[in-house]
């Protein structure tokens, strides 16, 4: 165990910047409990001090043959190999002591509950529940959120399949064949990661580009070889008005507009992924076009909702 990980690293939110103290960062475990007052981390401190300072890995492969078998865990297909950190029994047990004293467990029954555990903005942190398919239903701010959620799930699929299915046209009479995303941050990352790793399963037919950069170059080169007719415009920001993905979407429908030049066909070729109706329908953007965020989901978990809808449109 390094020096560096022996205690691990701890930070202090305070307004919305890193405060360092002392050289170090010390983070107060939800629900506010210093971990470094705790008895296990003492116990943990004298562990590491008389026992683990000068342990190799090697040591404990050659003292332990099922040492894989005692440290990994697998689910679905997953398997987490936590066999190759400087830990042993002992150390998994102090370590589950100190969880138990900064309430841990808790702590997360508290996020898988809808409770408002983003203290800075005042709001629930729900990301789970995007991939919560279960009959399961959790009340956040006095709204039952698992059915709104089924719902912009089941818009979702009845728009892909459209597209997919060439049932989806353009305004004229021809099918989609290039999606565009325009957004940044966790609206970009998560579904260009997802597509980029899923890309022996793309639709065929179908020809996915992701911009976020706010240089024009980037949209131009994108668009200087699409056809308005085949292409449609994923716009995805929370509030519509983030300035880098707005100025794209922007240069997005002038071009598009330059070369129809009829603002109905707009409806055709542009979806958004908001919490902001009304700038959306300002945009010229359909309410049937329009799929729903919610505040409880921040940018870069959110692929699982709306946010993915570049992702299954791919």
């Amino acid at each position: 165990m390094s020096e560096g990980a022996k205690l691990c690293s701890y930070y202090t939110y305070k307004n919305r910047k890193f405060t360092p103290k002392n050289n170090r960062f010390y983070f107060f475990m939800f629900p506010k409990i210093n971990p470094t007052t705790t008895s296990a981390w003492s116990k943990l401190k004298t562990h590491f001090d008389s026992q683990m300072k000068s342990v190799h890995m090697r040591e404990l492969f050659a003292n332990d043959a099922d040492r894989f078998d005692k440290f990994n865990l697998q689910l679905d297909g997953v398997l987490l190999d936590y066999s190759k950190n400087i830990i042993t029994t002992e150390t998994k047990k102090l370590l589950l002591e100190l969880a138990n004293e900064c309430q841990l467990k808790e702590a997360i029954q508290a996020q898988f509950s809808g409770k408002h555990i983003n203290e800075t903005e005042d709001r629930a942190v729900y990301h789970v529940g995007l991939r919560d398919f279960s009959e399961k239903t959790c009340t956040i701010n006095g709204k039952e959120v698992h059915a709104e959620i089924e719902t912009v799930r089941r818009k979702m699929k009845r728009f892909c399949d459209s597209v997919h299915s060439g049932e989806w046209k353009g305004y004229s009479g021809k099918t989609i064949k290039n999606i565009v995303n325009i957004g940044i941050g966790g609206s970009d990352l998560g579904p260009l990661m997802v597509t980029e790793a899923l890309k022996p399963f793309w639709k065929k037919g179908i020809q996915t580009y992701f911009i976020s950069n706010v240089d024009g170059t980037h949209i131009t080169e994108t668009l200087k070889n699409l056809n308005p007719e085949e292409t449609l415009f994923v716009i995805a920001s929370k509030t519509f008005t983030t300035q880098e993905t707005m100025t794209n979407a922007t240069t997005a429908r002038n071009w598009f507009l330059n070369r129809v030049n009829d603002e109905n066909a707009i409806q055709f070729h542009f979806a958004a992924v908001s919490t902001n109706s009304k700038l959306v329908g300002d945009f010229g953007i359909a309410a049937e076009n329009t799929f729903t965020m919610w505040d409880w989901v921040c940018g870069r978990f959110s692929m699982w909702g709306a946010t993915g809808l570049s992702i299954a449109l791919t």
